[in-house]
């Protein structure tokens, strides 16, 4: 399988992570598992027949589809045919480009765009990655990332933050701030907390050596203790620690 990321053009850092571009083993197919960052996408179709959603749902060429913020991991089968583009969106962001509202009815889904949302497969194949730069820039809707602050705070302390103190530090009720994540990004805030707390367990995973036990990283990032640990890697990855 082959998977690129580009960046995108300096005016849009601060709303879209990366554009990407994935196409299949030219030998065999293979499932592909994705896990939750908290993020939304938007999916383009450039070859044949993709299943996605764990199988439930067949992305068609040519077209484009919004993909919503995920609390659990997801499968996809890359065939031998398989090639996809697309962009990974930076958390609340979407709005920024489109109106869709409530962002809570997009989880763990994959959504057709209308016609006047998607993208150009012709013009794609054409310009690569440069076509997605004016895409974005000519659709922007406003500056302001809703909940930055917010989103930040949740990312400086690493997931480890209680929603009560994260409501108080940015003036806010827990009510208030539950509405506005489930608007803008569609998880809750304990959820994007929990995620945010699960990548980083996932990145101190990948960079362990035998000095460092999994309860030695289930404590660093906040864990009960490694049974609490080991369920919340399972549940987002579909594997135990030591499998990862």
């Amino acid at each position: 399988m082959e998977y690129i990321k580009i960046m995108p053009c300096k005016e849009l850092e601060p709303y879209i992570h990366f554009f990407w571009e994935l196409k299949g083993n030219p030998y065999e197919a293979q499932w592909e598992r994705v896990y939750p960052d908290g993020c939304s996408g938007i999916i383009l179709n450039l070859g044949n027949d993709c299943l996605t959603d764990n199988g439930s749902l067949s992305l068609e060429f040519g077209k484009t589809y919004a993909v919503g913020a995920m609390n659990s991991y997801k499968d996809s089968l890359i065939d031998i045919d398989t090639h996809l583009a697309g962009a990974c969106l930076k958390p609340a962001a979407f709005a920024n480009f489109y109106t869709y509202d409530p962002l809570n009815t997009l989880i763990n889904d994959t959504v057709e765009f209308e016609k006047s949302n998607s993208f150009s497969a012709n013009k794609i194949l054409k310009q690569s990655f440069n076509y997605f730069d004016r895409f974005f820039w000519e659709r922007i809707k406003n500056k302001n990332i809703p909940l930055q602050s917010v989103i930040n705070d949740i990312n400086v302390t690493k997931g480890q933050i209680s929603i009560y103190e994260l409501a108080k530090k940015n003036y806010t009720t827990v009510r208030q701030l539950e509405r506005n994540f489930k608007k803008y990004i569609g998880l809750s805030p304990k959820e994007y907390a929990n995620i945010i707390r699960f990548q980083n367990a996932l990145h101190a995973i990948g960079k362990t050596n035998q000095d460092r036990s999994l309860s030695d990283i289930a404590f660093e990032c906040g864990y009960y203790d490694l049974s609490h640990f080991s369920n919340e890697i399972k549940r987002n990855t579909g594997l135990s620690p030591s499998s990862l």
